[in-house]
């Protein structure tokens, strides 16, 4: 990409083709972060990928003030979210109301709550250079090593691992793999698979990547909807990292992550899901959905379809609310995505 306006079509749909004009892009094109991260850098996944939904990534945390005329409306828009306004936590379980929705299991397969974290002061994975990328890698894989309980587990790097462990990994769904289109024209494969990681813990219920689309993803799960449990671990996880590691955290934006969507919480509670009947009403599956602000998709995550009638349902909202609404959403929503099952069924 040259310092030319990105010629872009006009049947793109992205957030960044809605709101990057000719001229805002003159005015930001020259200027760069302290870690040399330019608006290039940061529109280049959405120019390559004009199916991108959002198509920006940004590469530190300066990039959301640098690039803010970029950035401000696309937060606005997905989060609702104003430049004025500040975000605020609570991951305190008790305040969490989620007695099992499915205690027969016959719709729930699965749950499973996550967050993106990012180090202080450390660029982004747009931005990191090899050097600090192995840096992180080695600090956060020391902190995890710390871990006791039920969280005490193992490290596996991505570089040099054995085609058994590869293979037990990709058994248990837990290997996150390159070749994502998005993140690599994000700039966030580079090096593959120098610097990368998974620990997860000897029950299987908790697991963290390391430097995948942002720096720590830190995720508890378990079969069946016992969705307290699954938070309360991962609140237990969260708290103990950070004795070790200082988080990259703002009063506006709260968690700083890679891609803006994640803003906030930087949280994704998720369940998969089965709705023969429902999925076969899509009105009100989606009015159920959009009524509790949650989140249609895949069962491998983002970009990927449904199989058969199971479906990823999780939150849509992340910025401007706690981990504890996000959660509470996702609940709400499937027990009434569960009773509408349960009625269509009659």
């Amino acid at each position: 990409m040259n310092d030319e306006f990105p010629k872009l079509p006009s049947n793109c749909t992205s957030m960044l083709c809605k709101h990057l004009s000719k001229e805002m892009f003159e005015n930001l094109k020259s200027k760069q972060t302290a870690n040399g991260f330019t608006l290039k850098n940061a529109i280049n996944s959405g120019v390559e990928n004009i199916d991108s939904g959002i198509g920006v990534y940004a590469g530190d945390e300066e990039s959301y003030t640098l690039f803010s005329p970029l950035f401000n409306p696309i937060i606005q828009e997905y989060h609702d979210f104003g430049k004025n306004d500040t975000h605020q936590s609570n991951m305190n379980p008790d305040n969490l109301y989620a007695p099992n929705p499915d205690p027969d299991k016959k719709y729930i397969v699965s749950t499973r709550i996550r967050v993106g974290r990012n180090i202080n002061n450390i660029p982004l994975g747009s931005a990191i250079s090899k050097k600090q990328r192995n840096k992180v890698e080695a600090s956060i894989a020391k902190a995890l090593k710390t871990l006791k309980g039920e969280l005490k587990g193992d490290y596996y790097p991505l570089f040099g691992m054995s085609k058994e462990v590869q293979n037990k990994l990709i058994k248990d769904h837990f290997l996150f793999k390159e070749g994502d289109r998005f993140l690599a024209a994000a700039g966030l494969n580079r090096d593959w698979p120098e610097g990368r990681g998974i620990y997860h813990n000897h029950n299987k219920t908790f697991l963290v990547w390391i430097n995948e689309e942002d720096q720590l993803r830190i995720i508890s799960m378990q079969k069946g909807g016992n969705i307290k449990e699954v938070f309360t671990r991962l609140v237990t996880a969260i708290k103990s990292i950070a004795t070790k590691i200082d988080f990259s955290y703002s009063n506006h934006l709260g968690y700083i992550t890679s891609c803006p969507t994640n803003l906030g919480t930087a949280m994704r509670a998720s369940v998969h899901i089965a709705l023969p009947k429902l999925s076969k009403n899509k009105l009100m599956f989606h009015t159920i959905t959009k009524k509790h602000h949650l989140q249609i998709r895949g069962v491998h995550g983002e970009h990927s379809k449904t199989e058969g009638v199971i479906y990823d349902i999780s939150n849509q909202r992340r910025l401007g609310v706690t981990e504890i609404v996000c959660v509470q959403d996702m609940y709400n929503g499937v027990v009434e995505l569960i009773e509408a099952e349960k009625k269509l069924s009659k």
